[in-house]
């Protein structure tokens, strides 16, 4: 489908050639709505043509306004404000995308571009369930998947489970030596939760630890030995925490062997390992399942932080990487300003660079994806950029199609979660909060009160995550963001029930055209559109580059914000305009199809970023 820019921006070009410069290369025009407060659909801004015209602006635009009159069919007048020239686009133009928009259910969807993109998203430790963090990461990876998948893109769906190291040596020492140490089954605990249980329970042992040995004579040769000028006890001993970890804890000593004899491939320790994880595994697959996502190929850390030796070899016999005395082994990225990054300790074990490059090898050969997004938080951007600027000093085929969608964290209004400290905002929680909130909302309207009970559960459960996903997706990925758990389920308001709310209005419409038989499948004659009809055409033809920026700019919110224009945009020509009262049969016809080409865009642009659309609220 064409669309007004696709049209104007050759012929604009075309038309500042033939004016002023028939030898230059024109640069891409700058077209834009029309501000409300001028008579026009589009503008030209001439500003960057004065140069070459040698004209002040409103010359340029009324010399350009009258040969694109004369040039584009589409074009039925136009008007200039100082630098900006308004166009106004013949209302035929309108209808013709309006049928475009209704003859293609997949309007927006781009054809097979024959690429592959991997996404890898949530990518969670078995120490812990799922929190508000991982939900945010959750939701830009599935979001960008569709988004990708939307515009031709075969897509792969991943996630490296972080499921080895000491933060998982914790729960299972805290769960070995709790006399009365529970189970998922034998006590009905959600299995990430009972592990992340015994994370807990092992800071706050550990805690008790340290705080009796703060008493000891060698804690007090410590502080003697290590403070700094002038430090208090407090500040030194909440320094110090990890060295005493490392140097005198018992559990902290406990733990570390624990590693040990797993990575020493111990039965006993390797048994219980798989037993906890298993638990782990089972819990994230149902908070998954209530947010409706899911992955095509996953990969376990206990795997892949062996890999990336060969890549270290190859570096090092390339001259890209160097070793130092001690054997570990660095490249030096002091030119582009990332200064010396180990790849490689001095005993030979992994750090995870090493297991990174090696990962990011791997899943090329497994996928041989042109593109591979990896939506890790913001603490991280560093680290992708030594990753990704190895990757193309060594000159993989895949590097320049590596990218990180960084985004920020998201805080309490009481401050940062901790997951040590159980202050996260647990996802199944939160979920299930949202849920009720949608349910408590819909038992005070009472328009499903009538339905069947397994009807009224789905549209609730709809409701209630559009509100969840919704409030988080709306914000740049790029911007830190605050969690509050009474905005997020409003449903009035830049929210997604509300959304949801003017689709259904889209939908009861449109069941009440047909309880009435109402044929609105043939326009007939024309119409003249009003000034909000028209509107709603332009944004709704707009539907395809909106994609498309997000596609390119790694940012489901832009979508996000399009459809809450074009729900905005239609609540106002509900309440503007009246449907089966207009004057002629053909009005009617028009308002239904305007009714059916919104609800059509709404529902595509929301499924792109995992909202489901319910038929009735």
């Amino acid at each position: 489908m064409n669309t007004i820019a696709t049209i104007l921006e050759p012929a604009v070009k075309k038309a500042i050639q033939k004016l002023y410069s028939p030898e230059v290369e024109i640069p891409k025009p700058n077209i834009g709505d029309t501000r409300k407060e001028f008579e026009g659909d589009v503008t030209v801004v001439v500003f960057p043509y004065v140069k070459m015209g040698k004209k002040n602006p409103a010359q340029i635009g009324q010399e350009l306004g009258e040969e694109l009159l004369n040039s584009v069919d589409e074009i039925v007048a136009f008007n200039v404000q100082k630098g900006f020239l308004n166009l106004v686009i013949a209302d035929n133009f309108w209808k013709t995308n309006l049928d475009n928009i209704l003859s293609n259910p997949s309007f927006g969807e781009k054809e097979s571009n024959n690429k592959k993109v991997l996404v890898e998203y949530s990518s969670p430790n078995t120490n812990k369930p799922l929190h508000l963090g991982h939900i945010r990461n959750i939701l830009l990876g599935w979001s960008m998947a569709n988004i990708f998948k939307n515009e031709g893109y075969s897509v792969v769906k991943t996630q490296i489970i972080n499921d080895r190291g000491i933060a998982i040596c914790k729960s299972m020492l805290a769960w070995q030596l709790d006399d009365n140490a529970l189970t998922p089954s034998k006590d009905e605990i959600k299995g990430d939760h009972l592990v992340g249980k015994y994370y807990v329970q092992f800071d706050k042992m550990f805690q008790e630890e340290y705080k009796k040995w703060q008493l000891t004579e060698a804690a007090t040769q410590a502080f003697n030995d290590k403070k700094k000028e002038e430090e208090t006890a407090e500040s030194f001993y909440k320094r110090y925490k990890n060295n005493y970890f490392n140097d005198f804890s018992n559990l902290g000593k406990a733990a570390k062997e624990m590693l040990i004899k797993w990575e020493s491939n111990d039965t006993e320790i390797r048994a219980l390992w798989k037993q906890m994880n298993g638990w782990v595994y089972d819990g994230f697959n149902s908070t998954y399942d209530k947010l409706k996502v899911n992955f095509d190929a996953l990969y376990y850390e206990s795997d892949t932080y062996l890999l990336g030796k060969e890549v270290i070899e190859e570096g090092l016999n390339s001259k890209l990487f160097y070793k130092k005395e001690d054997g570990s082994v660095w490249i030096d990225l002091d030119d582009v300003d990332m200064g010396q990054k180990i790849l490689l300790r001095s005993d030979g074990t992994s750090v995870y660079m090493t297991q990174d490059l090696g990962t990011a090898c791997v899943r090329y050969d497994n996928h041989q994806s042109e593109k591979m997004v990896y939506v890790v938080g913001d603490e991280q951007d560093y680290h992708f950029k030594v990753l990704f600027e190895i990757m193309k000093r060594m000159e993989k085929p895949f590097a320049s199609g590596l990218h990180h969608l960084s985004y920020g964290m998201i805080d309490l209004p009481t401050g940062k979660m901790k997951s040590r400290e159980g202050t996260v905002v647990d996802a199944d929680d939160l979920v299930a909060e949202v849920i009720e909130e949608a349910r408590k909302s819909s038992e005070e309207k009472g328009e499903i009160a009538n339905m069947e009970p397994a009807e009224q559960k789905e549209i609730i459960e709809k409701i209630g995550l559009a509100a969840l996903k919704y409030f988080i997706i709306k914000v740049n990925p790029k911007k830190r963001m605050v969690f509050d758990p009474n905005s997020s389920v409003d449903i009035q308001g830049h929210t997604g029930p509300y959304i949801q709310y003017q689709y259904v209005r889209t939908q009861n419409t449109l069941r009440t055209a047909k309880q009435k038989n109402i044929n609105f499948d043939n326009l007939g004659s024309s119409p003249s559109l009003e000034l909000t009809e028209k509107s709603i055409l332009q944004l709704l033809s707009q539907y395809p580059q909106i994609v498309t920026e997000a596609a390119n700019n790694y940012d489901p919110s832009v979508v996000a914000n399009y459809c809450y224009d074009v729900a905005k945009l239609f609540s106002k020509f509900w309440g503007e305009l009246k449907i089966f009262q207009a004057e002629s049969e053909e009005k009617i016809t028009l308002r239904l199809q305007l009714c059916k080409a919104v609800g059509q865009v709404l529902e595509s642009g929301m499924n792109l970023i995992g909202i489901e659309m319910p038929s009735r609220m």
